[in-house]
């Protein structure tokens, strides 16, 4: 994907004058990224649906909390799985404080079942409010950075989604096609200065709480990924297109990559010869058609 190039470093007061949507931001990570937003001089639409046993909405504390460190913010609690979610978004963001420039779309639920043992209907809810709940925050707002021709937007996958998890097939899935939507919007946005990124988080939260070793739920904070967030949403970073993996102050890059082609021959023992002697995959490229038209290329005549 096309970078753009550095112009600067960041610290704190570098978001000065953006205004940003954070959905998932009740808690967790959503919560950590929020902070940190506004901590960096960002006005921060704190997204995080409502619940009924809540004797005080998530979004509304987290909003308190920002306001107290001085920060400015403005709770919503509109529900990723509505169709409406982004235009309302959108719309709190403008009416708020009159301009859109971040998203950062963290909203997203898991599962713990076997694919065999699960129903279409079970896996359909996770793709639902993961993928497509991420669609329709991204629908408008992306329409709007791009007339707007600036912007940064940082969505939430998964290494799941990158490599798949046993007992998680739903939620793979969504977090792959989350990964691949992405790069997509990437290739559009980028002539018009708008980028987008996502991140596959590991940290300790409700949702992994359970799963992580005891001595990594201290090293594996939300606040260890939120500075990574930050960056990414900045003037002075590059980034385009990118899958970062970040958790506890490290980062490392994720891609799709390919090897070198080789022919098949026509026989099952043909092919089993040449797999045996493939590369790993080594070979990155900027879409779609670049890798069709690197494969096609090396097609006998």
């Amino acid at each position: 994907m096309a970078n753009r190039a550095q112009t600067g470093k960041q610290g704190p007061g570098d978001l000065a004058g953006k205004v940003a949507i954070v959905t998932g931001a009740g808690k967790g990570l959503g919560r950590a990224y929020a902070h940190e937003l506004a901590a960096r001089g960002a006005r921060v639409v704190v997204n995080n649906r409502a619940h009924a046993a809540d004797s005080v909405r998530s979004a509304d504390a987290v909003v308190g909390e920002i306001a107290a460190a001085g920060g400015a913010a403005v709770a919503d609690y509109s529900d990723a799985a509505d169709p409406a979610c982004g235009e309302q978004l959108l719309a709190a963001a403008l009416e708020h404080f009159g301009r859109l420039d971040i998203v950062i779309a963290n909203a997203g639920v898991s599962e713990a079942t076997s694919f065999h043992k699960q129903t279409l209907q079970e896996f359909r809810r996770i793709v639902e409010i993961n993928l497509m709940g991420t669609a329709q925050l991204l629908h408008p707002t992306f329409a709007h950075l791009y007339r707007q021709r600036s912007g940064a937007i940082v969505v939430s996958s998964s290494a799941a989604g990158l490599y798949g998890e046993h007992g998680l097939p739903a939620y793979s899935a969504s977090k792959a096609g989350i990964i691949g939507l992405c790069h997509a919007l990437a290739l559009e946005g980028a002539p018009h200065d708008v980028r987008v990124n996502t991140i596959a988080p590991f940290a300790n939260t409700a949702m992994t709480e359970e799963s992580l070793p005891p001595a990594l739920r201290e090293r594996l904070s939300a606040e260890a990924v939120a500075p990574v967030v930050a960056w990414l949403v900045g003037d002075s970073c590059p980034l385009n297109g990118e899958t970062l993996v970040a958790g506890g102050g490290n980062i490392a890059r994720a891609r799709s990559l390919l090897s070198a082609p080789a022919a098949t021959g026509g026989t099952p023992a043909d092919m089993t010869a040449v797999w045996s002697g493939l590369r790993p995959p080594d070979r990155d490229f900027p879409s779609a058609v670049a890798m069709f038209m690197s494969f096609s290329g090396s097609l006998p005549s």
